[in-house]
């Protein structure tokens, strides 16, 4: 079919939707909702059999939808309505939720039902239920209406209207501040996790640190049976400030001030530096089995045969510090007996980069971006030169930019069939790119098909690129199954005859390539490319950048995604309504 995604932006589940959609052979354009008359020229210009609508801020006018099928994704349970139906669910402790696919009306959210889904919650930020349960259960309702509409058309078939759907979902209000509000005097530390997950991502909880108004996001439990104030700042780790509750205490990870130069999230122990350098700080071991908080982790499986290194970043952002220490545990595990390394990055990304936010906000952004990068570089050198094991990238969660090209360092990377990678770096002001791509990726995919996936500059799900060799491998039901089928084969390996040859074999294409090219000239090339986006005469990434930190409102669709806009376009004759 042909396929419009009218939505509010790209997002992680508009990405995901439009690389499934595309794998299964549909016709897609998408078309960010900017005002009525620019959907309108869209729809004109496309001409879609279905209009889906991932995710969006306002009503489809009913000049769209009174003359085409247009089907909305809702984040909640069948007869759930309103804007905040997520951040209710989390926050009331929902032991289930769900997603419904339905048609547009008149009323929002009040349309006919085309399919819906139900799922188990886990005590998790919105965000990370957004990414996961959300965008699952998404991905098979529009596949089952897509299904429905030949049938719906010929008549043969109805969607529910919504009356009649039954379910337990009612009209519920947009969740404000005071629904959100914490009391520290009282509140529990399961009440605070719960608020600040129900508001993470956006749009955080208003709340005073230090004296100062700022919105809280990205809170973790921490440990109980404190002696202190509840309110109270009492350590800091990984850029995290731990506060007291009544109860126990919270991690609170990143904040947004609303009086500071950059109005934008940071790590809370930058955004109140200085108050946070009065703090002890709190380090925490990397080999640890206590679950306490911390950005990096290090286990081992029973034999000791395998390492896991775990490095959960925020949104998957790695700064200049950040890149510092996990290049440092890479070389701590490597000084261990293991024959199998497996980084398994965060439970919600992979890696995504360098720290766009940190840069913005340093007193030098092309120095900032200067030393990120050569950071991040460092991190893949590291890993390339494990020459004495098996090395892997298990990636349990999205990946993108320079993060893909982090995982292609690695002898194998692996991922579930829901991740989504995207391994570009021209949307960020036509930024070059370094991390060794230029010597990763040819090793993988030919120069033309490298050349097609980074200007084209498309997500792509883990199946399609295991089809077309950029990762080795894609398994597993879900993300809990693929971290145990992970472990699994890993462990194969580990125990394979085969395993010392293969070793012995890799060491000697290293060499080999070293002799051909140092790493160091594939490095130095990219890095002078790099040196021209940070301090040259072109702008466009610290526009770019700019204007992704501070989340300003589209004005336009990018090309590469509005097909729609090409100049040779033109609808297939005999196009469907």
């Amino acid at each position: 079919m042909r396929i419009l995604l009218l939505t509010h932006s790209f997002n992680s589940l508009t990405q995901r939707l439009y690389a499934e959609l595309a794998r299964d052979g549909h016709a897609l354009s998408v078309e960010f909702d900017i005002r009525d008359s620019v959907a309108e020229e869209a729809v004109a210009l496309f001409e879609p059999e279905v209009i889906v609508a991932p995710f969006l801020k306002r009503a489809i006018p009913e000049s769209i939808w009174s003359r085409h099928l247009c089907l909305v994704v809702h984040p909640g349970i069948v007869g759930d309505r309103g804007p905040s139906a997520l951040d209710w669910a989390v926050q009331e402790g929902e032991a289930s939720w769900g997603v419904t696919v339905l048609q547009a009306n008149a009323e929002m959210d009040a349309g006919d039902v085309w399919a819906s889904r139900e799922f188990p919650m886990r005590a998790a930020a919105k965000a990370s239920l957004y990414r996961r349960e959300v965008t699952e259960a998404a991905v098979s309702c529009v596949r089952e209406a897509l299904v429905q509409v030949p049938d719906w058309r010929a008549g043969r078939w109805q969607p529910v209207p919504l009356a009649r759907a039954g379910g337990r979902g009612r009209l519920r209000p947009l969740m404000r501040q005071p629904d959100r509000a914490i009391d520290w005097t009282r509140d529990s530390t399961a009440t605070v996790l719960a608020r600040i997950r129900a508001a993470d991502g956006f749009p955080g909880v208003a709340d005073t640190l230090f004296g100062h108004r700022c919105h809280l996001f990205d809170a973790h439990p921490g440990p109980a049976g404190l002696s202190a104030r509840p309110g109270e700042c009492l350590a800091r780790r990984d850029g995290a400030i731990l506060r007291a509750t009544v109860d126990g205490s919270v991690w609170i990870g990143h904040v947004r001030r609303a009086d500071a130069e950059h109005p934008f999230k940071l790590p809370a122990g930058e955004a109140f530096a200085e108050a946070a350098l009065a703090l002890p700080e709190h380090p925490v071991p990397l080999e640890r089995s206590d679950g306490s908080f911390g950005e990096l982790a290090y286990h081992e499986s029973e034999d000791g045969q395998v390492g896991f290194l775990c490095f959960a970043f925020y949104n998957g952002a790695m700064g200049t510090a950040q890149c510092r220490r996990l290049r440092d545990a890479i070389e701590e595990a490597a000084r261990r007996a293991t024959r199998v390394l497996v980084l398994t990055g965060g439970p919600e990304f992979w890696s995504n980069g360098i720290h766009l936010n940190r840069i913005e906000a340093a007193a030098s952004a092309a120095d900032e971006s200067w030393a990120n990068i050569n950071a991040m570089n460092d991190v893949c050198e590291a890993l390339i030169g494990l020459t004495d094991r098996v090395t892997v990238a298990a990636l349990r969660g999205n990946a993108g930019a320079g993060g893909c090209f982090l995982a292609l360092a690695a002898d194998e990377v692996w991922a579930h069939p829901g991740v989504v990678l995207n391994p570009h770096y021209k949307n960020m002001g036509n930024l070059f790119g370094s991390e060794y791509w230029t010597y990763l990726l040819p090793r993988r995919l030919t120069a033309e098909l490298a050349r097609q996936v980074m200007a084209d500059r498309l997500p792509l799900v883990a199946p399609r690129a295991r089809e077309i060799g950029l990762i080795d491998a894609c398994f597993g039901a879900d993300a809990a199954d693929f971290e145990r089928l992970m472990a699994l084969r890993a462990e194969t390996i580990a125990a394979s005859d085969e395993l010392t040859g293969r070793i012995e074999a890799k060491a000697r294409q290293r060499a080999s390539d070293e002799a051909a090219r140092p790493l160091a000239a594939y490095r130095e090339d990219e890095l002078d490319r790099m040196r021209r986006n940070f301090y040259g005469f072109d702008p466009s990434y610290h526009v770019a950048r700019y204007h992704f930190v501070a989340k300003t409102p589209q004005s336009w669709t990018p090309r590469h995604l509005a097909r729609h806009r090409d100049l040779d376009w033109a609808a297939p004759r005999g196009a469907a309504a």
